[in-house]
């Protein structure tokens, strides 16, 4: 229920940990993929009563306590005049990247008459669910986002925007900056659609080193976090021995990978303030027995402690994980009591 996940995200002790997943509306549902069999992905996202349909798939079937809205952290493209689509096998594509530092001076659209259907689709979800479940927006962070412009394609080491941040450190903060202006506009105008908590997903900002995200990204994480008064969540890959440095983003929730211990994870942040915690099941176990899926959900409740704990993934949930494990993830959760 939504009053569960906020106090949760608040810190709060809960009569059990509050539960959702990354990649909740997806492609391991054949609902879902029966659906998208008629459209594409783009037309999906952008058409509200199908984005809402989508959404409210996983409600349906495992009624967890916050639904995530079915979108893209790409969208925010469009506002900045970066074109994009989806390819097969591939991932997102940008048709225009950033080529020069001359391409990070970008032109600024208006966000809420280019978004229109997120706002629309939000205020679906707000009106159809009340008080059952909390509506979780997102975005992308603005280095993830200038990592997809700068290298045109899904990459493991997004050389491009960190060779742009070596030889043009000024267009790099030119690049993030219209990111982050633009992006403060998207949460906001999100909230006001009805979003209940909101999840930054700067997912590559652990490609940086400690120096350069305190330098160049800290500022705007904490610049976009509190453009907002409901509880946030900041997520990035690869920061298990920087976690402060998320924590000091102003964040109410710090989103945890898989590769980190989350009871260490605990005592890191306590150290700096009043942090929760989400996750951080490996996706990959949801391919053992059922069983196996119960047993591991209850190390990760056990290990995060009895307050201020959203259960999740520490990643999207695969899109070949079988329905009845993830269906195992949730009943552990809703039977688990603190």
């Amino acid at each position: 229920m939504k009053q569960r996940f906020i106090e949760a995200a608040r810190g709060g002790r809960t009569d059990r940990p509050p539960v959702w997943m990354m990649r909740q509306a997806g492609r391991y549902l054949p609902e879902y993929r029966e659906l998208r069999a008629e459209y594409s992905f783009l037309e999906a996202i952008s058409t509200p009563e199908l984005a809402a349909e989508i959404t409210l798939q996983p409600w349906e079937r495992f009624q967890p306590d916050g639904i995530v809205m079915y979108s893209d952290i790409l969208t925010v493209l469009e506002p900045l005049d970066f074109a994009y689509h989806l390819e097969s096998g591939v991932g997102p594509v940008v048709e225009n990247p950033v080529e020069s530092p001359a391409d990070t001076d970008r032109p600024r659209g208006d966000v809420r008459e280019e978004l229109w259907y997120v706002g629309d689709l939000l205020e679906r979800l707000s009106s159809e669910l009340g008080e059952e479940a909390a509506v979780l927006g997102f975005a992308g962070g603005p280095f993830t986002l200038g990592a997809y412009a700068c290298e045109g394609t899904p990459s493991r080491t997004f050389m491009e925007i960190r060779r742009l941040r070596a030889e043009h450190p000024e267009a790099f903060r030119r690049l993030l900056r219209a990111f982050t202006d633009v992006l403060v506009d998207y949460v906001t105008y999100q909230v006001e659609a009805g979003a209940d908590a909101l999840q930054l997903f700067d997912t590559y900002a652990g490609l940086l080193s400690p120096a350069d995200y305190r330098e160049f990204l800290l500022p705007l994480h904490q610049e976009i976090l509190e453009a907002v008064d409901v509880p946030t969540i900041v997520f990035a890959r690869n920061m298990g021995a920087n976690l402060e440095l998320l924590a000091e983003s102003g964040a109410d929730v710090v989103a945890l990978d898989w590769t980190v211990d989350i009871a260490e994870a605990r005592e890191t942040l306590a150290a700096v303030g009043d942090v929760a915690i989400q996750g951080n099941l490996d996706p990959a176990l949801l391919y053992g027995d059922p069983e196996d899926v119960r047993e591991r959900t209850r190390e990760v409740i056990d290990a995060a402690g009895d307050e201020g704990h959203i259960l999740n993934l520490g990643h999207g949930v695969d899109r070949n994980t079988p329905v009845e494990n993830v269906a195992a993830f949730f009943e552990t959760a809703k039977n688990a009591s603190q």
